[in-house]
């Protein structure tokens, strides 16, 4: 996918994913939605994932590192191709553990500034099952904050102060995820089961997170209204944001 138009008025919002499929499973609804709403979304793919979740394509002989990553990335370009994406990066920092460097963090900024998202998307800030996802977040707020300073790389226009949402993390009991947004992807739910379909290195995952976006649907429909009137949600995604949200009423 060729970059994003900097010139572009179209509002924008911006998704780091530790790994190459992080994305689909987690986001892949919001990302669907906002393209159709009119927003540029550009994900930001930190590793493909190559070590840590690759095993189907490690199984199979003579496999190399090369292989699984080119193959992972196909798979992630697909995907965001599918969801109406309008970039996708790729760092390739490593993966298990992440390889966070200062040279990345200043090249999420870059990003960041570039994008001046209207928020941001990432992983719980929390998660003892895989240490790549929370550092990844972690990561993000750290680069939030440098984008904003005046005082880094002067000139440049610094960016505002994007809401960040925590995706749904695995197993959510185990990370400190609460979410308190529900999101109705069920107009795109067709979308990203597309993007899901894509990731082929992990199709284990593909009927897991078609029940957690039920379960979630059920939740939202059941927080808009019910069974009293309610909007009939069938497919949602949950979200945590970070930071308090000013609103004009209740």
């Amino acid at each position: 996918m060729s970059e994003q138009n900097s010139t572009s008025t179209r509002p924008t919002a911006l998704v780091v994913s530790a790994h190459s499929a992080d994305f689909v499973w987690r986001a892949g609804g919001a990302i669907a939605l906002h393209a159709r709403k009119g927003y540029d979304v550009t994900i930001v793919c930190l590793s493909y994932g190559e070590r840590g979740e690759s095993a189907k394509l490690w199984k199979k002989d003579g496999c190399t590192m090369e292989h699984v990553k080119s193959e992972r990335r196909k798979e992630a370009e697909a995907a965001a191709s599918a969801l109406g994406a309008a970039d996708i990066q790729f760092f390739d920092i490593g993966d298990y553990p992440l390889g966070i460097t200062e040279d990345a963090k200043f090249r999420l900024v870059d990003v960041m500034r570039k994008v001046q998202p209207k928020f941001i998307l990432s992983h719980s800030l929390e998660d003892p099952y895989n240490t790549d996802h929370p550092a990844a977040t972690r990561m993000t707020i750290e680069c939030r904050m440098i984008a904003q300073a005046w005082g880094h790389n002067p000139g440049e226009k610094i960016l505002g102060a994007p809401q960040v949402y925590l995706f749904e993390p695995h197993q959510t009991e185990q990370c400190g995820w609460k979410p308190d947004v529900l999101l109705d992807i069920s107009e795109v739910w067709d979308r990203k089961y597309a993007a899901i379909q894509c990731m082929q290195g992990q199709e284990h995952l593909w009927e897991y997170y078609t029940r957690v976006g039920k379960q979630r649907g059920v939740q939202a429909k059941r927080n808009s209204g019910g069974q009293a009137g309610g909007k009939n949600v069938e497919y949602g995604e949950g979200y945590q944001s970070i930071f308090p949200r000013m609103i004009s009423e209740l």
